[in-house]
């Protein structure tokens, strides 16, 4: 685990045995853990074992925190609650019926990751609905002995929400602030369907600035900052990203070739900054045929 601050730690999940992709965070005090998206059951095992090796068993922990309901993000809640009942698991309301039931949520995955399903997420348990505490922004929560605020920050997800630690100066900003993986200095939105709307988004990006955090933590993937340049950037890329979406609508042909040509002409934008592997490690992270699927909805919903 890294440290943070005090109590305040951070596990990569080594997703498809590539590092610096999923973390999840780890909060400790005398009150016991909480996880903050603690990933896909696919990546449990290596979860668990960097826990024990820093002392902690699953029996520690008292509380889950969802900044939404992606599977890279949430996808082991449901294991997680299994093995234990008593856990607590804060998400916002609007995701709570797909942890519940997470039908829908597969299925609709499972058009996105067809065969990979299993591979890439591992078991998607529900989550009885007297283990949810629902959240609509605007809460103080008190989870390991530390006080944290949450805000609602759709954009990416209609279910999104932030959480801020005021005492160690660390937000916790799931996938609104978008993918850097440490330690590149490329931001890449991530915009899958169903929910992409850039206004929205705007406005979470707005909050962030008003809550003047020192570091911004990304679940894919750590810590950022400074705040101001970093949310200036992700404004820049997530405007670069869906122009050349729009651009790819007004193209002749299927919308499979407007696709083709949107994730060529993105990867050609990752390579000129980064090396190829490190291209293909942003795009494991940030996929870029489901980014254009959700940026071509938004602005077709626009027309």
């Amino acid at each position: 685990m890294q440290t943070l601050a005090a109590g305040v730690s951070f596990v990569d999940l080594e997703f498809q045995q590539v590092p610096h992709v999923i973390a999840t965070v780890v909060l400790q005090g005398p009150s016991g853990v909480a996880l903050i998206d603690p990933g896909p059951t696919s990546t449990l095992p290596v979860l668990r074992r960097k826990l024990a090796t820093a002392g902690i068993s699953m029996a520690d922990v008292r509380d889950v925190l969802l900044t939404h309901i992606h599977l890279d993000h949430a996808g082991v809640t449901g294991t997680l609650v299994k093995e234990r009942p008593d856990l607590r698991v804060f998400v916002h309301r609007e995701g709570a019926p797909h942890v519940i039931d997470p039908s829908k949520l597969l299925a609709s995955a499972t058009r996105l990751y067809g065969d990979a399903m299993d591979r890439l997420w591992g078991d998607v348990l529900p989550v009885p609905a007297e283990s949810l505490i629902l959240l609509d922004g605007g809460e103080r929560i008190d989870v390991a002995s530390r006080s944290l605020e949450i805000a609602y920050t759709p954009g990416h997800a209609r279910h999104h929400v932030s959480y801020f630690s005021r005492d160690t100066g660390i937000a916790f900003v799931g996938d609104t602030a978008g993918i850097r993986l440490a330690p590149r200095e490329f931001i890449l939105p991530a915009t899958p369907p169903p929910d992409v709307d850039l206004e929205q988004w705007d406005q979470s990006l707005a909050l962030f600035e008003r809550w003047r955090p020192d570091t911004l933590f990304l679940t894919h993937f750590g810590p950022s900052g400074p705040v101001g340049a970093h949310v200036a950037e992700m404004r820049e890329y997530l405007g670069v990203m869906a122009k050349i979406v729009q651009a790819s609508l007004a193209r002749d042909g299927s919308d499979e070739g407007r696709e083709t040509w949107f994730r060529d002409e993105y990867r050609r934008q990752l390579v000129q900054r980064l090396s190829p592997g490190d291209a293909d490690a942003y795009e494991t992270a940030g996929r870029l045929d489901l980014s254009w699927r959700g940026l071509a909805r938004y602005w077709r919903k626009k027309v």
